[in-house]
């Protein structure tokens, strides 16, 4: 199968991939308005281009340390469907062109890691982890209660 073009992210010391396919468009997290009731993982809603985007700290949703945002903090707006969201990932910076036949299923003791991952590869000697972009935002659908209602 042809090779496909994914952006590469930190995140707590790890790379991790998502396809970049998914990904709207990258920015510097600047204001995230804090929702009530909103998940754990959920640090609020973006104003993105004109809509309004949760904004999903990833760290927390894997169950990392939250860190203060910095100059390197980075939103990837992602999209599945017609919903929007922001991933908070440590930092983003480069995009990168995966071969189909690099990819490896997750093993098998990570089932447990909430099937966020779809695969694993290496690239430049670095094992990346390559993010399933519809899980991560399935989850508990925790992320669409910081959603705007549409009527």
């Amino acid at each position: 199968a042809a090779a496909e073009p994914y952006i590469l992210f930190e995140l707590a010391g790890t790379a991790y991939a998502v396809p970049s396919a998914a990904v709207e468009r990258m920015e510097m997290v600047e204001h995230v308005t804090p929702v009530p009731n909103a998940p754990g993982y959920v640090d609020g809603v973006v104003f993105s281009r004109g809509r309004v985007v949760p904004a999903v700290n990833l760290r927390r949703r894997f169950g990392f340390a939250p860190t203060e945002y910095g100059p390197q903090t980075r939103l990837i707006v992602v999209s599945q469907g017609d919903r929007l969201v922001g991933l908070i990932v440590d930092s983003a910076r480069s995009f990168v062109t995966i071969a189909a036949g690099a990819v490896q299923p997750p093993p098998e003791g990570l089932a447990t890691s909430g099937n966020y991952l779809a695969g694993v590869a290496t690239v430049a000697d670095r094992v990346v982890l390559i993010l399933d972009v519809a899980e991560v935002l399935k989850g508990d659908g925790g992320a669409a209660a910081a959603e705007p209602q549409r009527a």
